[in-house]
């Protein structure tokens, strides 16, 4: 009967209709779709906003305003370049990176880049609850408070805890870099200049520059996060079907992230650099620094933004640690797994969690000297990682027809040669400092 009531006309609403309404499910399909991929790549490139990087940042603000903006733009092509590799092996492999290093270049590689990392690792997550501490007591609440319960809440969020409950916390926790944002504005700063800063270069041979500028890059890309972001995918299960995606989720995660760390240079030049500040130890002071200048709002928005940020990279730190050591050594690994099916990947990560409140909570903790012999290991440890992670893209035994191109390969050699050689310096600047 129904059939019979429809004119050709009628029947071809009708099935534009149909047609419409499935249409408008299967978007809906693939958002939640794309969604379910998204976040290995976000949550690495903003743990690189850690305590130290803020520091950083905010270094570069308060000593040369506006003028080296025009860094974040190769830093964020360059690492995009780097983290897309990584994703690549991933899905492509299955396996972790570490896993592909002891693969590839055999036990005795793989020993010393797991010391390395792990010893570089430690001082950062060090570092990221001494960034709690400063955190906390900007609004009076004492470390002795504050650095159990943050080191509990992340210990229980990961071994408790599954990979998506996981995930969806971390990433709730980037949200808290929006605050950053708000303190720039804040801060009033020259968007004219501040633009100019981005597309005007300055260069400068003067030794306190160049070691900014090697600092702005050994803070932006880091070793571990291009562990994590493999490992990340690997326990997600993403395979070659979502590479696309997964490549998207690294470009917009490492935009988000160079984004938010420029704004936090443009923060400190509008209020530290335009005052006569030129010299900044720790994200703490920054954010004391800002009050007199930008207002209280300013200050207590940059020290919750630091607060989020330490509490991120000292779930993460421990996190690719973990995951290192366990597949460097063919343990078992994994969020979901229990203590019994996993003991080595969860006692590492209870372990550095452990270590590093204890020490965070000892008086005078040297932060600074602590950062400089962290940022040497990393210096010696990342032009290592980045040449393997190169070769091991550009293997097509192992990548088959998703290896890198000719282009690719010139574009990553390209940007392993100067990133290293940049380390090097650093190392080099660093050492003749202490003496």
């Amino acid at each position: 009967m129904f059939l019979s009531r429809l004119t050709p006309k009628r029947l071809v609403r009708e099935s534009r209709g149909i047609y419409a309404r499935a249409g408008s499910r299967l978007s809906e399909i693939r958002l939640f779709a794309y969604l379910s991929v998204l976040g290995p790549g976000l949550i690495a490139a903003n743990a690189g906003n850690d305590a130290s990087g803020i520091a950083t940042y905010s270094s570069a603000g308060a000593a040369y305003g506006y003028s080296l903006l025009w860094a974040f733009i190769p830093m964020t092509i360059g690492l995009i370049v780097v983290q897309e590799m990584c994703v690549r092996m991933g899905v492509v492999t299955g396996q972790g990176l570490a896993d592909l290093i002891r693969e590839q270049f055999g036990v005795r590689w793989t020993a010393f880049v797991m010391l390395a990392l792990l010893i570089a690792n430690t001082g950062v997550i060090i570092s990221e609850f001494v960034g709690i501490a400063q955190a906390s007591e900007l609004f009076g609440v004492p470390r002795f408070i504050t650095l159990p319960l943050a080191a509990g809440f992340i210990w229980w969020l990961v071994v408790k805890g599954s990979q998506k409950r996981v995930e969806r916390v971390f990433l709730a926790m980037s949200l808290v870099f929006f605050t950053y944002i708000l303190s720039a504005f804040l801060a009033k700063p020259s968007w004219t200049e501040a633009a100019k800063g981005f597309v005007e270069p300055t260069f400068s041979v003067d030794t306190v520059y160049l070691f900014t500028v090697m600092a702005l890059i050994g803070t932006t890309i880091t070793p571990f996060m291009q562990v994590f972001v493999q490992s990340a995918v690997v326990e997600k299960g993403m395979d070659v079907d979502d590479l696309p995606i997964a490549r998207a989720d690294v470009i917009f995660g490492t935009v988000f992230a160079c984004a938010i760390a420029a704004f936090i240079v443009i923060a400190t030049a509008a209020t530290l650099h335009s005052q006569g500040v030129y010299e900044v130890d720790s994200a703490g002071t920054a954010a004391r620094s800002l009050a007199p200048i930008a207002g209280e709002y300013a200050k207590y928005l940059f020290a919750i933004g630091l607060f989020g940020a330490a509490m991120l990279a000292m779930g993460v730190l421990p996190l690719t640690t973990a995951y290192s050591i366990s597949e460097a050594l063919g343990f078992e690994k994994g969020l979901s797994r229990s203590f019994r099916e996993a003991p080595i990947f969860l006692g590492v990560f209870s372990i550095l969690i452990v270590v590093g409140c204890l020490v965070a909570l000892l008086p005078g903790i040297p932060q600074i000297k602590l950062l400089l012999f962290t940022q040497c290991v990393n210096g010696l440890l990342l032009p290592i990682i980045l040449g393997a992670v190169v070769m091991l893209a550009n293997n097509s035994e192992i990548m088959g027809r998703h290896k890198n191109t000719l282009f690719f390969n010139i574009v990553a050699w390209t940007i392993t040669a100067v990133v290293s050689t940049l380390s090097l310096m650093l190392i080099a600047k660093t050492i003749a400092d202490m003496f």
